[in-house]
Parts: structure tokens; C-alpha cells; sequence
């Protein structure tokens, strides 16, 4: 699958508006798979935030091996 984002807002009648430059590129009947992501409050981002900092701080200059992979 595919994946495409864009901004969008809930609109009074429970509906979504999908953009017209997105829309083009879905043959029409075609079955879409869509998720939604709500924002969290700011503590939650800040500790996703930390959280991948941390994590990058595990990686050692060693590493840089499995970045040269091609990945097939």
C-alpha cells in the first residue's frame, strides 16, 4: 500500500474532506484503508519527544554498518 497524508478537519457532519490532488490518485471504487491520528496534549509529545532522543543516544558509531545495507 501506498500512504498519503494531509492536514484535514472533522466537519460538522462527521465527515472528512479528502483533497483533490489526493483523490485524483484513487481509482474510483478502489478500497483505501484510512487512519486517523489525533493529537496528543504536550505532555505526551514531550515524553515521545525524550523518549526518541534517548533512544538515538544508544547508537553507537558501530552501528553505521546497517545503515550501508541495501535492505533486499
Amino acid at each position: 500500500m501506498k500512504a498519503v497524508e494531509f492536514p484535514a478537519t472533522l466537519n460538522a457532519d462527521g465527515t472528512l474532506r479528502v483533497p483533490e490532488r489526493v483523490a485524483a490518485n484513487i481509482p474510483s471504487g478502489e478500497p483505501v484503508r484510512v487512519l486517523v491520528l489525533i493529537p496528543e496534549n504536550d505532555a505526551d509529545q514531550e515524553w515521545e519527544h525524550l523518549a526518541a532522543i534517548d533512544f538515538g543516544q544508544g547508537y553507537a558509531d558501530s552501528d553505521a554498518v546497517y545503515d550501508q545495507l541495501s535492505g533486499r
